[in-house]
């Protein structure tokens, strides 16, 4: 329920009577007598989410998800917008992956009435585990990685026509050197968005030679829930309806390398080692960690650029509290990734530059 980037707990920021006359016409269609519909808070993503309140025994709660206008105000430039929840919801479902049922929608309306998995995040609920428990939640977010990248092309399904390519890293460095490295303080120079440009090309070109496997492409802390409702608990997943082909270590990235969530390193290696083996391509331990590492600099890069983004051009200051983390990750990954590879050593030690605190440009 977010965009590359967006978490769950997140939407709807100043509904208006459209929105919930839109909402309270789907769900009398889908017939559940709507108690109350409650706003849930703005992320980064222009969607718009409620949790409605309803009287079916079965579903006293559900989530209304509205899409937002075609080419609103705020859009990303060049940011195609994603492909409709169905059938991709539909299919991950058939193969038994833990997405929310759908309840009812009106197309017209772009509203989509979701099972409601609750409330806790990954995000929040690591940080309230102690350790083990911690690291059972992430061994079960890991173990299903393998069985979404088994599931083969299917006719109708936007996401094997999508793809990490050239055309979206070259996007993604257009961010980092507009909106990220801005943050040291001074207005980002030619030669330096053509280091980052340059850099962001070869590593596509590497990456373009890996396995291209399916991807949830949001796989972080605040798109996985917390369900306690079994013997322990489970994870439930949201915000994928922007899956696309990508490396097998896309996803992995994602979680172990989050914004929200910060694991110890050795936990984050652990962890990938663990499940390395059990990816449909197996892939080897220099090519994984080359690319993870890549991958680490491309998606934590956006990210940072997107955060700052946010604070400093649409007024969100809450977003730079997740600087530090990110800036780390990024920290980290550039060192590794310029030991590794000589070549990307003039894009590292920018990144290097990068603070965790953004200063005034």
């Amino acid at each position: 329920m977010a965009d590359p980037d967006a978490d769950l707990d997140t939407a709807l920021a100043d509904p208006d009577a459209d929105l919930d006359t839109a909402v309270r016409a789907a769900c009398t269609d889908a017939g559940f007598e709507v108690t109350r519909i409650e706003p849930l808070r703005s992320g980064l993503s222009l969607r718009r989410f409620a949790r409605v309140h309803t009287r079916s025994a079965r579903d006293p709660s559900l989530v209304a998800r509205v899409e937002a206008p075609e080419d609103p105000a705020g859009r990303p430039a060049a940011a195609a917008p994603e492909p409709p929840l169905e059938p991709i919801r539909a299919l991950l479902e058939s193969h038994g992956l833990p997405v929310p049922r759908r309840l009812g929608g009106d197309a017209q309306r772009g509203v989509e009435l979701l099972e409601d998995l609750g409330g806790q995040d990954l995000a929040s609920a690591a940080r309230e585990a102690d350790p083990e428990t911690r690291r059972a939640l992430y061994r079960e977010a890991c173990s299903l990685l393998p069985r979404l990248q088994r599931i083969g092309p299917e006719p109708g399904v936007a996401a094997f026509e999508r793809q990490l390519d050239a055309a979206l890293l070259d996007y993604k460095a257009g961010l980092f050197a507009d909106d990220a490295l801005p943050a040291r303080g001074r207005p980002t120079r030619e030669a330096e968005r053509d280091c980052v440009r340059e850099a962001f090309a070869r590593i596509a070109e590497g990456l373009a030679r890996a396995p291209q496997r399916l991807a949830h492409r949001d796989y972080q802390s605040a798109n996985l829930l917390v369900r306690s409702a079994g013997a322990k608990p489970s994870l439930g997943w949201i915000d994928f309806q922007g899956a696309f082909l990508a490396p097998p270590e896309y996803d992995l990235v994602c979680l172990l390398r989050d914004s929200y969530v910060e694991l110890p390193p050795e936990e984050v290696e652990a962890l990938a080692e663990a499940v390395r083996p059990e990816l449909p391509d197996a892939p080897g331990r220099e090519d994984f960690w080359r690319r993870f590492d890549w991958l680490t600099l491309t998606r934590k890069g956006k990210d940072y650029a997107r955060f700052v983004h946010a604070a400093h051009r649409r007024g969100e200051g809450r977003f730079l509290a997740h600087l530090p983390t990110t800036a780390r990750h990024l920290h980290r990954a550039a060192r590794a990734a310029a030991a590794r590879d000589p070549w990307l050593a003039p894009l590292a030690e920018l990144v290097l530059a990068l603070p965790e605190t953004p200063c005034a440009p």
